[in-house]
């Protein structure tokens, strides 16, 4: 029996955040994805932010569900395990490759975060996870934090555009 910190509708509110997506054969075990597409890299981090582009992943809340499927299936078979065995090993297959892609996405998101607001600002990664760690509220707070506390370097988003000039008309 799983002990999930959500209830059921909590679980399903945190969902309802998310894309249903169809049936994939190669990634069978996600059932949802973020309804807005990440912003590309040479957009400012505060838009970035606000897309939601380093929110919490959508995995966990899948994980969640999951579980509740399995302690529901638990309860239906009762105490023959052989039974809850059979039924659940795609399940069980499933959570499994739900917490992978969990930790896989979110030390990604960490590590990219990290990324960006030493780019953007004059700071080290340790300073800024020293921040991280202290601040109480949500990502756009500490973005405004380290906005006050360390100078903006410079803004790299307008690319210069690489390649051939163009051919001036005479």
């Amino acid at each position: 029996m799983f002990k999930i910190p959500l209830t059921r509708k909590q679980v399903e509110k945190e969902l309802s955040n998310y894309q249903k997506i169809n049936y994939n054969q190669f990634r069978w075990w996600r059932s949802y994805q973020p309804k807005n597409k990440p912003l590309d890299n040479r957009k400012p981090l505060r838009d970035r932010i606000l897309n939601g582009d380093f929110d919490y992943s959508c995995y966990k809340a899948q994980q969640y569900q999951v579980e509740y499927q399995l302690n529901d299936i638990l309860e239906e078979c009762g105490i023959d395990y052989q039974k809850y065995l059979e039924k659940t090993s795609v399940i069980r297959a499933r959570r499994k490759r739900l917490i992978e892609d969990f930790e896989k996405d979110e030390n990604e998101r960490l590590r990219s975060l990290t990324v960006e607001f030493t780019k953007y600002f004059k700071c080290n990664r340790e300073q800024v996870e020293e921040e991280m760690l202290k601040c109480s509220g949500t990502l756009i707070d500490l973005y405004y934090i380290i906005e006050e506390k360390y100078k903006i370097v410079h803004m790299p988003y307008p690319l210069k555009r690489r390649g051939r000039p163009k051919k001036l008309s005479i």
